[in-house]
């Protein structure tokens, strides 16, 4: 049982379990034939996201990081789920030299002093790949060949994904089906690795939807008689994601309930987000505001009014960063809000009226992909 566990071990992952995948019954002429149009559709999807920008934690159209480059192309193409990182994806291919590398197969590289696996792609035959470069003359998602100095310097090894479809096959220059077209045109993977395609929307040409919620504490910065945290703020998010000539499109809509502990509210925002990306949205919208807003500073009562709105706050949300995980996509993100207050006061004190129509909110927020 041991020895043929470890045989286990060292087998291709991409086997079996996949719908393309041929019947253990099958002949060598079926299982090469059914490997080779795996092979055909990974490249082809992949191929397909030429020119993506680079995104660290990226698994979308709108950037991608190395792995989640791989992991895009092998989900859409195949439904198969591949590791998430870099030393994941090291730790679950069959290692192998890279005269046995095929196209399809993976190559890794260890491009910084660590002597860790920091880098991957996928092979395309003759020494070129295609990988979400993060630094370099060109980024996101290109062709690199194994001859650039820099990658034969940081070239690490090659793992095999699929069972090679036969000693002597020569993938580049054989005609295959390509079945994710529905023509049944013979196609050479090589002609589609030195086509430009034109970049394309992965859930097809509606868009990408997105669910999520977020939680942020709001910080006081201004008034020395409050708390360093003044309350929460939290969203329901509903987010959907397009193109329009190339240029990508966020538009979102959030349930923002929030709590101020200094003003002494609970307020409830349903805004509207626009922005070229989700890194950075502008929201807007209406706010039904509970609670009489005042400030006790110095022993003076403050009272504000003009919480409920029908714009009743205007701010900008940032989220830098994403770090995939199986169930989502997890974000710290930061904003900056206007609130609608008006101050009822004789006097005027900058520090507390700025207070009370200014929210700074950082927090975390997780974000899945519905389609």
């Amino acid at each position: 049982m041991l020895f043929f566990s470890s045989i286990g071990l060292y087998a291709a992952p991409l086997e079996s379990g996949f719908a393309l995948a041929p019947r253990a019954s099958a002949s060598q002429e079926e299982k090469t034939r059914a490997f080779t149009e795996a092979r055909l559709r990974v490249i082809e999807t992949a191929v397909s996201y030429l020119d993506t920008p680079y995104l660290y934690g990226g698994v979308t159209s709108r950037g991608l990081d190395c792995s989640g480059f791989l992991f895009l192309s092998f989900l859409e193409a195949l439904g198969v789920s591949l590791p998430r990182s870099v030393t994941g994806l090291y730790s679950w291919v069959e290692r192998i030299p890279l005269e046995k590398a095929q196209p399809g197969d993976l190559l890794f590289f260890r491009t910084d002093n660590t002597g860790n696996i920091t880098h991957v792609g996928l092979y395309l035959g003759d020494g070129r790949l295609i990988h979400a470069a993060s630094s370099g003359p060109q980024t996101g998602v290109i062709y690199s060949s194994l001859n650039e100095s820099y990658y034969a310097n940081s070239y690490a090894g090659a793992g095999r994904v699929f069972p090679a479809v036969a000693p002597d096959f020569n993938l580049n220059d054989t005609p295959v089906d390509n079945g994710s077209s529905g023509s049944g045109e013979q196609t050479p993977i090589s002609s589609l690795t030195t086509r430009t395609p034109q970049r394309r929307i992965p859930s097809g040409d509606y868009g990408n939807l997105f669910i999520g919620a977020a939680i942020a504490p709001s910080w006081n910065g201004f008034l020395q008689d409050a708390g360093i945290i003044r309350g929460f703020a939290s969203q329901l998010i509903i987010l959907y994601e397009t193109e329009n000539s190339s240029m990508p499109i966020s538009l979102g809509l959030e349930i923002r309930p929030e709590y101020d502990g200094t003003l002494g509210v609970f307020r409830l925002p349903i805004t509207f987000s626009w922005g070229l990306s989700d890194l950075v949205r502008i929201f807007a919208g209406p706010v039904i505001s509970f609670g009489n807003a005042s400030f006790n500073i110095n022993g003076e009562e403050r009272n504000y009014s003009g919480g409920t709105s029908w714009l009743g706050t205007i701010g900008i949300t940032a989220t830098p960063i994403y770090i995939n995980t199986p169930v989502g996509q997890i974000a710290p993100y930061l904003e900056v809000a206007y609130q609608s207050y008006f101050s009822d006061n004789s006097s005027f004190n900058l520090m507390a009226d700025f207070s009370s129509i200014f929210r700074f909110s950082t927090g975390i927020r997780w974000m899945m992909q519905v389609f």
